[in-house]
């Protein structure tokens, strides 16, 4: 029976997002069981709405940031998109990020709208892919950097080594390293893949590896895309310095430059609804780890979020802008 397979992957879909519900649920759910509600809810009544406008800034800032290193890919590729563009796009993209299930669907977004210009759906992908490779590798630099810084405030109680985070910035380059500079191996290492469907499978890698051909053409664009990954995660991490003081936490900006990169890693884990719960518990880890108490670590989560969510509602706006003028791609 032809419609067997869709409604059998519909069925699975539909039992994976249930799960995610019920783990972000779950430890929601245990969180707050161990806290006071009222302090909480309190907490975020006394915010301060002063630095929470300056914590929306600095957000822009880094879109601004994300979205200049995106453009620096794509020169590298000789592809060429106005930045207005890209900014619809990435805001968009914002906006599918936090309300679909998981971080994915503003990957595909950008990949489809840059596909057309770029001629390839493979090179649009491969640019997205390159920028999330060096935007992982900068959240766990950034990481060690301040887990060592840390460590040297008070040595007996870091949370975490940073020369773990360290070996996983040095493993994470040197895994990478050879796709960049040796393409043409990595695309041989890939050839078996071939055995699946030679010509269509064939001819991706072909373009994969000329694209990381170019890259290696353009060694200035990687670093300055690194350098801008960098940035952006140390915007973030002043972000959410800016929620906490609109909150009135206490918390160290060295401690925030190592817990703000790791609960974006494990938001990447794909088990909760759009990182809600997994997140909320990796704060909470830590803070209790440094003596802060647990609403401190909910309530900086959960207020930071939130802004996030408001700020990604613009992208909302221009998908239904665009959705008007019948536009559903860049150039």
């Amino acid at each position: 029976m032809p419609s067997s397979q869709p409604e059998a992957s519909s069925t699975r879909r539909y039992v994976l997002l249930a799960l995610k519900i019920s783990v972000s649920l779950a430890l929601l759910a245990v969180l707050f069981s161990r806290i006071d509600v009222g302090r909480l809810w309190a907490g975020a009544r006394n915010a301060s709405l002063l630095w929470l406008s300056a914590a929306l800034a600095l957000y822009l800032v880094n879109v601004i940031a994300s979205i200049w290193r995106w453009h620096l890919l794509l020169r590298a590729q000789h592809v060429a998109i106005r930045r207005r563009s890209l900014l619809e796009t990435f805001l968009i993209a914002c906006f599918f990020n936090n309300f679909l299930p998981s971080n994915i669907g503003g990957d595909v977004i950008r990949i489809r709208d840059t596909a057309r210009p770029a001629n390839s759906k493979t090179l649009a992908a491969t640019v997205v892919l390159t920028d999330r490779v060096l935007g992982l590798m900068a959240l766990v630099f950034v990481a060690a950097v301040g887990a060592t810084a840390v460590g040297v405030v008070h040595p007996a109680d870091a949370p975490i080594w940073p020369v773990w985070l360290w070996a996983g910035f040095l493993a994470g380059a040197a895994a990478s390293a050879p796709a960049v500079l040796v393409p043409d191996g990595f695309g041989r290492l890939l050839r078996p893949l071939t055995v699946f469907h030679p010509e269509w499978v064939g001819n991706r890698i072909e373009k994969l590896t000329s694209a990381l051909g170019r890259f290696r053409d353009s060694p200035s664009a990687l670093a300055g895309c690194f350098a801008g990954a960098l940035f952006v995660q140390g915007t973030m991490v002043v972000f959410y310095f800016a929620v906490a003081d609109a909150l009135h936490l206490n918390v160290a900006l060295s401690d925030l430059s190592v817990i703000v990169p790791i609960s974006f890693v494990v938001q990447m884990l794909p088990v909760s609804v759009s990182g809600f719960g997994v997140r909320e518990a990796t704060f909470s880890f830590y803070f209790t780890r440094i003596g802060q108490p647990i609403e401190a670590a909910l309530l900086m989560s959960l207020v930071a979020q939130a802004l996030i969510i408001l700020f990604s509602l613009s992208g909302a706006a221009l998908y239904i802008s665009r959705t008007h003028r019948g536009k559903p791609t860049i150039s």
